[in-house]
């Protein structure tokens, strides 16, 4: 993920996703070979030299001033957190990439996790590996795996990896092509602000080789943050479930933050969540069964009234 490639891929994506009619320009029928904006009309509406764009697009003037950005970000009608992505990639670190480090959960968040029993919840780090969750945040997410799993780095799962290439955890999400959407649009940002993060690097790398689906999103360069809004899951054991998230960054750790889900009061889906935390306080370790077994139908049928 080389900061100057990365910046020019990414600027070519926004000029070819932005029509001449957009912005006034009235493109001749016949002498027009591309459909986005020409280099020479973005350097024109935003105010910039066309050779110092066209520098700054093939990576070989990584010095933009915040005016000159901002000018091609609002010529281009990028978001704010496009933007930021572009300012990001721009002004790439000159560091070597840094060593793969082992990201553990800090004692009190863990405690915090712990004692939210009746909330599902997780911790990751900035790549999207679990570091911890709690009882029921292990039965909502991943009940098809060891509950201790993000114990180690070894075995820790990662929400990316496992969203494109786990057909369980994929098949979660009713909305999955909008989850999917979301989530490389969020993993670009943060490559954006880590370019020397080689565990990054590699999880890019190896989704990239190991699933089409995400390179070819990966590929459209979308970018994007999230730090709130619903999941509708279909949850094996207790059936579908609209949550909300609220996805709340840890101070004083590299990235690390804490998702939790909650259903609206009185919802279907309130008591599909209390139907799960039940079966969750009656199995051992908290590892809830994926499927129903003949040891829960009792349970299911008691909750369900029937």
């Amino acid at each position: 993920m080389g900061a100057p490639s990365e910046l020019g891929d990414f600027l070519r994506s926004r000029r070819a996703a932005l029509r001449p009619e957009d912005v006034g320009i009235t493109p001749h029928p016949t002498r027009r070979r591309v459909s986005g904006l020409r280099r020479e009309e973005l350097a024109m509406l935003a105010g910039v030299s066309i050779t110092h764009y066209t520098r700054l697009e093939q990576g070989r003037a990584l010095s933009a001033s915040d005016s000159v950005l901002d000018a091609i970000a609002r010529t281009l009608r990028l978001t704010d957190d496009e933007t930021a992505h572009l300012k990001n990639l721009s002004r790439p670190t000159t560091a070597r990439p840094a060593a793969p480090r082992a990201e553990q959960a800090g004692p009190s968040a863990r405690q915090l996790l712990a004692a939210m029993s009746e909330v599902p919840a997780l911790i990751l780090d900035r790549r999207n590996d679990v570091l911890a969750w709690n009882r029921l945040g292990h039965a909502l997410l991943a009940a098809h795996l060891p509950a201790d799993s993000p114990g180690t780095p070894a075995t820790r799962p990662n929400v990316t990896r496992m969203l494109f290439l786990d057909d369980r955890y994929r098949a979660l999400y009713t909305d999955w092509h909008d989850e999917a959407q979301l989530a490389v649009a969020s993993l670009r940002l943060i490559a954006g602000r880590h370019p020397d993060d080689r565990r990054l690097t590699e999880l890019v790398g190896q989704l990239t080789m190991q699933c089409d689906e995400f390179a070819t999103r990966w590929a459209r360069h979308p970018v994007r943050t999230c730090t709130s809004g619903v999941k509708r899951l279909r949850h094996p054991l207790v059936g579908p479930m609209a949550l909300s998230f609220e996805n709340l960054v840890i101070p004083g750790t590299s990235g690390h933050r804490l998702i939790a889900y909650t259903a609206e009061p009185g919802s279907p889906s309130e008591a599909a969540l209390r139907l799960l935390a039940s079966t969750t306080a009656h199995t051992p370790n908290g590892f809830s069964p994926a499927l129903q077994t003949p040891e829960s139908t009792p349970l299911i049928r008691r909750f369900r009234g029937s």
